[in-house]
């Protein structure tokens, strides 16, 4: 039993939320506590950073090979319309049903909430359409694995895959060749990384625990359930059924592939560093093929937003409803707008969430305090968040490719 990765780190992270725990209860002491809390947030930050530096070369390499394995130019533009419009359509979808239960059940109405303090955010604008376009084609290749800018590092990696492809060079096998090794080394060290997963886990999960303001948990109870149970039943029921609708993927045997994704990204709350473990998932687990996984799974890192929409679309509702600003039938489309803009644009990296609901509730007018209010218990609802977002990329990119094997 405990041989399973997954389970293992499953244990890690109820351990290290019991350890956490009794840290802030004050079971360790005021010493004692704050030295373990020290030493677990640099462990978690270590684990952290491993992931992390295997994230841009796995991007760069796995999609590169995913060209160069196309078995002509065509299937390269079939797959990428499949994969770009699945992705859109989920954040659509997730926006438009997070709009409608929480325009029917008004959460935060009713709380008259005053404006006791303001919270500077900075100035931050709506990224424009145009702006999210011209970005993705980088001016720096260096700049861009510095940043790591997932859809720059996605570009280049697809244009060079692609001048590869086409080349008629006599050195054209041999590239292939290095591209190829660079990608089965990127998948080796990510199964070694990740042997120390659990360690990682029960890290970050005293870190939270112990650090975790429970105090405002009662003011924004239904707030909280509400998220919650709209996360839940996107990756327990909606993603599982999609899968078993669309493929020989059975929801139970979709649910039982992507625990050990789940529990990473809850620990996680950063897409990009569950890319690693999404491939791991869809290659070995759904039997998803390795081509088609290299070009989905980094794309859905950056833009499939399914979680980040969910909880945008309910929390900017909920504080305007909260200080006594309700959203109005006029504003909704240019909010939702917005939001799906914010959404597809806010990377895969841990807080984009709660950053992009700082952009909308300074750019509506909404009080600058409604920042902290949504700030106090985004840790928790990050890690679901980041988990549908993940469980997300695993459906569309097995729903594509079983569509592919059927063009085959």
């Amino acid at each position: 039993m405990f041989q399973s990765l997954s389970v293992r780190i499953f244990i890690g992270l109820l351990v290290g939320l019991l350890v956490g725990s009794l840290i802030q209860w004050g079971f360790f002491g005021a010493f004692l506590g704050h030295g373990i809390v020290v030493s677990a947030s640099a462990v978690g930050t270590m684990f952290i950073h491993a992931i992390m530096l295997t994230v841009a070369p796995l991007v760069f390499f796995s999609i590169v090979t995913a060209v160069l394995e196309l078995k002509d130019i065509s299937t390269f533009g079939r797959l990428s319309a499949k994969t770009f419009g699945a992705y859109l359509m989920n954040t659509l979808i997730a926006i438009a049903a997070a709009a409608g239960i929480t325009w029917w059940l008004k959460p935060g109405l009713g709380l008259h909430l005053e404006v006791r303090h303001a919270i500077d955010l900075g100035s931050a604008e709506l990224p424009s359409l145009v702006k999210l376009l011209t970005d993705v084609v980088p001016n720096n290749v260096v700049g861009a694995f510095q940043s790591g800018n997932m859809l720059q590092i996605i570009f280049l990696a697809a244009l060079i895959g692609l001048v590869v492809k086409m080349s008629a060079s006599t050195y054209q096998t041999s590239v292939e060749t290095f591209f190829k090794a660079g990608n089965e080394i990127m998948m080796n060290l990510i199964t070694f990384v990740m042997k120390f997963a659990p360690f990682g886990v029960f890290a970050l999960m005293i870190k939270l625990a112990a650090l975790l303001d429970t105090s405002m948990f009662i003011s924004v109870v239904q707030y909280m359930l509400l998220i919650l149970l709209l996360l839940t039943f996107w990756i327990v029921v909606l993603y599982p059924f999609a899968v078993s609708l669309f493929t020989d993927v059975s929801a139970f045997q979709f649910r039982r592939a992507v625990q050990e994704q789940f529990l990473f990204a809850m620990s996680t709350a950063s897409s990009n560093a569950t890319i690693p473990v999404t491939m791991r998932t869809l290659i070995e687990k759904l039997k998803v093929n390795k081509m088609v996984a290299g070009f989905g799974v980094p794309l859905g890192a950056t833009m499939n937003m399914g979680g980040v929409s969910l909880y945008i679309t309910v929390a900017i509702m909920f504080a305007a409803n909260a200080y006594g600003m309700p959203i109005t039938q006029e504003q909704l489309p240019v909010l939702l707008l917005n939001i799906f803009l914010l959404a597809v644009g806010s990377g895969g990296v841990p807080g984009g969430g709660l950053i992009m609901i700082g952009t909308l509730i300074s750019q509506l007018g909404l009080p600058l305090e409604a920042f902290a209010l949504i700030a106090a218990v985004d840790r928790l609802i990050d890690m679901v968040v980041t988990s549908v977002n993940v469980v997300g990329d695993t459906a569309v990119v097995t729903i594509v490719d079983r569509s592919e094997q059927k063009n085959a």
